[in-house]
């Protein structure tokens, strides 16, 4: 099963340290102690504190160091691995196994049950969450599960990606295009409070609803139906693949600035910079996951 990265995985510890030994806000939160806490050397812990800064867990001040910039027991435990929730955890293992083709074919909810380490109640659960997922159905007759067709390839990730430059720049410049002023202040919201914590806080599918609705709007701003069905299509076909990104979450805060930065020219009235600037947020990103090309 996929894991978090160094940085990610520290910055998840050291969420859970802080919280665990009740600091208060503006706790001074220094490297040595977190380093002996966590039992690891001071260079990734750096590197992990500066990460919580960048997304407002931390804050740091010249010369002094990094203070905590909220009460820790209002910071909810990060979602990132197996966690508590056992369904949780099979949900994602279920998800890794598809898309590392190491699950295929079709199977039922004892096969679930037995692989997962799963109660049938569990595994009726998980499966059904699934299945309004559109990641899952049952098969003609009603006799066992299969997968929907879904991206599981590196390949097809990166057409993906190709295939939302297209569209999505171009919703922007559509006639019809009009800002819906409550859905841009709802997504600002969204985006800020990413800065703020939910980067590394929420859980795996809800962090990928947020950025994909943000896209949805944008592109549903335009009033063209049709390029609003391509891109929901698109964004349940990448679902899985996408859950092994949010996994590693050290790169997502300027993923986050620049969605900002999108919704500041829409407003603005550039519509034009602001679809060439989708376009190239589009491409630095499929750089990043797909490992294609260069990055940027």
């Amino acid at each position: 099963m996929s894991r978090p990265n160094l940085t990610t995985s520290i910055a998840t510890r050291l969420v859970d340290l802080m919280r665990r030994s009740e600091l208060a806000e503006g706790a001074h939160v220094t490297e040595q102690w977190a380093a002996d806490e966590l039992e690891v050397s001071r260079t990734p812990v750096r590197k992990a504190m500066l990460f919580l800064t960048e997304v407002g867990i931390l804050e740091r001040i010249p010369n002094r160091g990094f203070f905590l910039a909220r009460d820790a027991g209002a910071l909810a435990r990060p979602d990132l691995s197996a966690g508590e929730d056992v369904e949780q955890s099979a949900y994602f293992e279920i998800a890794d196994d598809y898309v590392g083709g190491r699950f295929t074919g079709s199977f039922t909810v004892a096969d679930i049950s037995r692989r997962y380490r799963l109660t049938s109640r569990q595994a009726d659960r998980v499966l059904s969450r699934m299945e309004a997922e559109d990641l899952v159905r049952r098969k003609a007759g009603g006799r066992g599960w299969e997968f929907q067709h879904v991206m599981a390839t590196v390949e097809a990730h990166d057409q993906s990606y190709r295939f939302r430059m297209i569209i999505e720049p171009a919703a922007l410049l559509e006639p019809g295009f009009t800002v819906d002023a409550d859905a841009f202040a709802l997504h600002r919201q969204q985006q800020e409070a990413l800065l703020h914590g939910d980067i590394l806080l929420l859980p795996r599918a809800e962090l990928f609803q947020v950025n994909a609705s943000f896209h949805e709007m944008l592109v549903g701003c335009s009033g063209n139906q049709f390029l609003l069905d391509a891109v929901r299509r698109v964004n349940r076909l990448r679902r899985l693949i996408e859950y092994r990104h949010q996994i590693d979450r050290s790169r997502l805060a300027n993923q986050a600035r620049e969605h900002l930065r999108l919704l500041d020219l829409v407003e603005g009235g550039d519509v034009k910079e602001a679809s060439a600037f989708l376009s190239s947020h589009l491409d630095r990103v499929r750089t990043i996951k797909t490992g294609a090309g260069t990055e940027g």
